[in-house]
């Protein structure tokens, strides 16, 4: 089954961590995924962070172990839309 998971982060916010704006699975999590593609969000496939990331709560921070991987994949990202 397709899940998906949206998180948000804006540090000018002031925000403490990413939070998570939407979690879906199956036609929910591919609605998700047509919205990002329909708005030019980018996507970023992990199955192992999803399962950890659809858990959590609406608008909830993600959790100080996924700091790491969360920072890699907004860098990567950001890569992503500077080019």
């Amino acid at each position: 089954m397709k899940k998906a998971a949206a998180l948000k982060y804006n540090r000018k916010d002031g925000q403490g961590a990413p939070r998570v704006v939407a979690l879906g699975k199956g036609n929910v999590a591919k609605k998700i995924i047509e919205k990002a593609q329909e708005n030019g969000i980018p996507l970023y496939e992990d199955p192992v962070v999803v399962e950890k990331l659809i858990e959590l709560d609406i608008n909830q921070e993600i959790p100080e172990d996924l700091y790491q991987t969360v920072a890699e994949i907004l860098a990567y990202i950001y890569k992503l839309t500077q080019k």
